[in-house]
């Protein structure tokens, strides 16, 4: 089947010459959503371990949790060539000192040749990224910002302690670095219409992004969202419903924007809903199949966005406020 979507995989495999596959580390790191800088239970939808790996954890070093990584992945997949994933929680959230300490260690592994590093969007600066500069001069480094929604309506809602003028400012920093940049959305809150949802894929095409992960809103246990949805239900998208939604969201997408990822998943035991009773397989499976039936491809709808629609997002949350 023709690839109709600009997918991670493929992208690495064309740069690097053979699979590259991610290992996931926990280094230990919080958030000021939740040490109490900004707040102490963190966005209304986190639990971090809907989808930490269970050998990702910080008891071990970060140099350990790779070794096991990578045995295991070597292992079953025959893998040869890595990328560290800093994935739980804030993972810029330290001083430069400690930054550098743990970065050095991951990449220091021969196979490991490079870092995808999740953060926030407030929790950046300068000297962070002259770090992260200088270690991209021989290294893969792609820097992940969790951005959620474009709409400041939905970033109070969501608890999230930063707006999207903040995301912007931390995008163009990261950009003028060269340092490959990336953003976290997820679709779905029910602050957010199926016309404004979709409102993000243009508005996110205007800003020159090299990846997105695209997630759907997921109702996971113990989280202050679980709380909401159980006194007061609102509506979750439905398995056919997210997938003509996921086609038309990519469609109007730059082709440029490489996908890491196209839903969410959660352990069963922790999702109280959409429970669409899929697995990762399938649901690729049937998106990949619904762009045939479609005739879909990232930036079939795509168009270049004038810099008054760009703007247009920023006036209207400064409206909202």
């Amino acid at each position: 089947m023709t690839q109709r979507y600009n997918a991670f995989g493929a992208y690495v495999r064309e740069k690097f010459g053979t699979i590259v596959y991610k290992v996931n580390v926990d280094a230990g790191f919080t958030c000021p959503n939740r040490d109490g800088t900004l707040g102490v239970s963190g966005c209304i939808y986190c639990n971090n371990d809907s989808f930490r790996p269970s050998p990702c954890r910080p008891i071990l070093s970060v140099r350990e949790q790779i070794r096991n990584g990578i045995s295991y992945l070597n292992g079953r997949y025959g893998a040869e060539k890595f990328l560290a994933y800093f994935q739980p929680y804030t993972n810029t959230y330290a001083h430069v000192e400690e930054l550098e300490r743990l970065y050095k260690e991951a990449i220091e592994e021969p196979s490991v040749i490079g870092l995808a590093i999740g953060t926030r969007p407030d929790c950046i600066d300068a000297e962070k990224l002259n770090l992260l500069e200088s270690m991209a001069s021989s290294h893969f480094i792609l820097v992940e910002y969790g951005l959620q929604s474009i709409y400041d309506k939905t970033l109070e809602f969501i608890k999230r302690g930063h707006d999207y003028k903040t995301f912007l400012n931390a995008i163009a920093m990261t950009k003028a670095r060269d340092i490959l940049t990336g953003a976290h959305v997820i679709v779905g809150f029910p602050t957010e219409t199926r016309d404004e949802m979709l409102a993000m894929a243009d508005e996110i095409s205007g800003l020159q992004l090299d990846s997105l992960k695209i997630h759907q809103l997921q109702i996971i246990k113990d989280t202050p969202l679980e709380t909401a949805y159980k006194k007061n239900p609102f509506h979750v998208f439905e398995y056919e419903e997210y997938l003509d939604f996921i086609v038309d969201f990519i469609e109007r997408l730059s082709p440029d924007i490489v996908l890491q990822r196209l839903f969410a998943t959660a352990p069963d035991n922790m999702l109280i809903a959409p429970k669409w009773g899929k697995s990762r397989h399938e649901i690729i499976r049937d998106i990949e199949q619904r762009f045939v039936l479609s005739d879909a491809f990232q930036g079939k709808a795509f168009r270049v966005p004038s810099p008054i629609a760009v703007g247009s997002i920023l006036n209207r949350n400064h409206k909202e406020h």
